[in-house]
């Protein structure tokens, strides 16, 4: 039985240079996804009444703690 390993090829400065772009634009999408989810859940925190809040363990001071 014959096995066969190979060789990674080394990386041009141009592939990893790509490499650390798309990393970043993936990480600041991942950023702003996670910023606009916790925008939208106060906002709809908001609106509800401190009856709703209350139900839900929350208190209207804590809505803007939310991370």
């Amino acid at each position: 039985m014959s096995v066969y390993t190979m060789k990674p090829r080394p990386q041009t400065a141009y592939v990893e240079t790509l490499g650390h772009i798309g990393r970043a634009l993936s990480n600041l999408h991942l950023a702003l996804r996670d910023w606009n989810d916790r925008r939208v859940t106060r906002r709809i925190l908001g609106g509800l009444t401190d009856r709703e809040l209350s139900d839900i363990g929350l208190l209207r001071s804590e809505i803007g703690d939310l991370r």
